[in-house]
């Protein structure tokens, strides 16, 4: 007889242990079902924004993350050519979140803080080396099927959270489209030790840096620098990663490539893509498996964790307020569905779009317009509260 639970959750990022987590400590039994052997060490979102730092807050968890993170309560726009500096401080916006500020911290620190704690509940409800290969649902549950080391498994639940990712199995066993499109350019992330903070005039935590040449994006995490440049299409990847690639980029950022280590290089096509519907019948989307989007910004984990946090609480009334389970989750995928669609889609393509202006002159009218933005206070202020994810928030709120 397969083994029962309430909730089961495929795949253990952020996404899923944030899912897995929240529910179990509502009382919730829940399995999380991770393909890896461990929670990897994905170092491609770093950013925690004002809005999800309130959640962490409230999960339990911020003190810990905390300790593994950089607060950067300033964030720049930068022009290398002009070298002129734009910058936004979040501490305008005190009145609205309890964080006013990102936390930079990878997001694996908190996939596997909430995996331990998980465990530490029930030894039982996190198993890694389990990859899903098949589900079927019917009116009272749904069977999830799973490769383990030794043997297909077999679990029962009352609902499947999909929480794994860009190629989400569960997703493509529901026969849902993913609309959207793929750039048509590459990203190439390389991450230092160098201390980039020595040939740059007051370099912020998060900087967004325009060139027409070749835009560039510096975060800094507490272990290292991590540098994301654009790159062509047709450039092959080995040539991408490698030491000449690597002594150009950083030969354009402190002018002596060649010294720079760089521990990880990652090259990756990026895509902005949205799931036609989030729910089918008991089994939910949430995080990249519903959604993708560029990565300047930061807001694609982050919108991840804030489809868990709405349909947990969904499901917290279900199972303790008896209410009604088909409303409230056709409520979940139109409030998360229309809120990525109208804010994250938008605002990782219009953030895009301030850096990567072709041509000095357009990029010239497009710092104007940046700098404009940041001298009126009540559309800076706008502008803090949509990047940060609050405006974002409310919106889903208001959607019945």
């Amino acid at each position: 007889m397969a083994e029962r639970f309430q909730v089961i959750i495929a795949g253990a990022g952020p996404v899923g242990t944030v899912a897995a987590y929240r529910l179990a400590t509502m009382g919730i039994k829940v399995l999380l079902l991770e393909s890896a052997s461990h929670c990897t060490e994905d170092l491609r979102a770093s950013t925690f924004h004002a809005a999800t730092l309130d959640m962490m807050e409230e999960l339990g968890v911020l003190d810990e993350l905390e300790q593994q993170g950089l607060r950067a309560p300033v964030y720049q726009y930068r022009n290398r050519r002009t070298e002129e500096i734009l910058e936004f401080d979040l501490g305008e916006i005190a009145d609205e979140v309890r964080h006013p500020y990102r936390l930079q911290c990878e997001q694996y620190k908190l996939s596997r803080l909430l995996a331990a704690r998980l465990l530490a509940m029930d030894d039982k409800s996190v198993r890694f080396s389990h990859r899903i290969v098949h589900f079927e649902q019917s009116a009272t549950g749904v069977r999830v099927h799973a490769e383990a080391p030794l043997a297909i498994e077999a679990f029962d639940a009352d609902y499947l959270i999909a929480a794994d990712g860009a190629n989400s199995i569960v997703r493509k066993w529901l026969g849902v489209k993913f609309d959207g499109f793929t750039y048509p350019e590459k990203f190439l992330t390389l991450s230092t030790s160098w201390p980039l903070e020595k040939h740059f005039n007051q370099l912020a935590y998060v900087n967004y840096i325009a060139d027409p040449e070749e835009w560039c994006v510096l975060l800094r995490v507490p272990s290292v620098w991590r540098v994301l440049v654009p790159a062509a299409e047709t450039d092959e990847d080995s040539w991408l990663l490698s030491d000449e690639k690597k002594n150009q980029v950083f030969d354009g950022l402190c002018s002596d490539g060649a010294a720079v280590r760089t521990p990880h290089r990652t090259v990756y096509r990026v895509h902005q893509r949205v799931a036609q519907t989030f729910r089918m019948g008991r089994v939910l989307l949430t995080g990249d498996s519903a959604h993708l989007n560029n990565p300047l910004g930061g807001l694609g984990m982050n919108s991840g964790i804030h489809d868990v946090w709405n349909l947990t609480d969904k499901l917290r009334q279900i199972y303790f307020d008896k209410a009604q389970a088909e409303l409230l989750l056709d409520r979940y995928d139109r409030q998360r569905r229309t809120t990525v669609t109208e804010f994250v889609q938008a605002q990782t393509i219009s953030n895009k779009q301030v850096l990567e202006d072709g041509d000095i002159e357009a990029q010239a009218r497009q710092q104007g317009r940046m700098a404009e933005l940041l001298a009126d206070a009540d559309r800076r202020r706008d502008y803090m509260l949509t990047q940060s994810m609050v405006k974002s928030l409310k919106r889903e709120a208001a959607i019945a």
